[in-house]
């Protein structure tokens, strides 16, 4: 589907402390189910820097390695490029928006072509966070999964990435899920009341 088309694109926001394990099974469940394509945006990030003639690959590669949040404009550049080659209408967007930059880069670059219908928050206490990151890291690879990097990410959070979840609440948009055995009830309630 064009920019270019009538129909918005429908975006599900999943913003969540850090990494939890549920993004996963949002993922999962939202394929066998709801239509909606999952869409990570610090995976489309890690991708766009693994690309030999990338534009953009060496500035991620220092934000990630920094634990600092990636320019609005790569991010959104990423996420509409891959919106652009789906035949799906629907997103669940996973790990964006991150900061007031990237809500205000979003709404420029991308409210003529898109809605957000609903954000998801997981919400987490820091320690759980960070020990599933920690053993994330043992086997993923990630240069971004250690305690240094953790840290920064926690503190980047707590000063960026709040301030967006209550601006979608004030708008009436966010669903918190705060029990991992919840998740799965708490995300179908979600997904049975969007008209999408």
């Amino acid at each position: 589907m064009s920019g270019d088309s009538k129909a918005k694109y429908n975006v599900v926001f999943v913003l969540e402390d850090l990494v939890l394990g549920k993004a996963l099974s949002v993922k999962e469940y939202r394929r066998s189910v709801f239509g909606f394509q999952h869409l990570s945006a610090g995976d489309l990030l890690r991708q766009e820097r693994l690309q030999p003639n990338s534009e953009y690959g060496a500035e991620i590669e220092r934000h990630i390695k920094e634990g600092s949040i990636v320019p609005v404009n790569i991010t959104c550049s990423c996420i509409r490029r891959e919106m652009e080659k789906s035949p799906q209408n629907k997103f669940l967007i996973d790990g964006f928006p991150r900061n007031r930059d990237n809500l205000d880069g979003w709404n420029q670059e991308m409210s003529r072509v898109a809605e957000v219908k609903r954000v998801l928050f997981f919400d987490c206490p820091d320690q759980v966070c960070i020990d599933r990151c920690l053993n994330r890291g043992l086997t993923s690879g990630r240069t971004d999964d250690n305690a240094e990097s953790l840290k920064k990410r926690i503190q980047t959070y707590r000063e960026s990435t709040l301030p967006v979840i209550k601006h979608y609440e004030a708008l009436n948009l966010v669903s918190t899920c705060l029990q991992p055995q919840c998740v799965f009830e708490d995300v179908k309630k979600v997904f049975e009341a969007l008209k999408c």
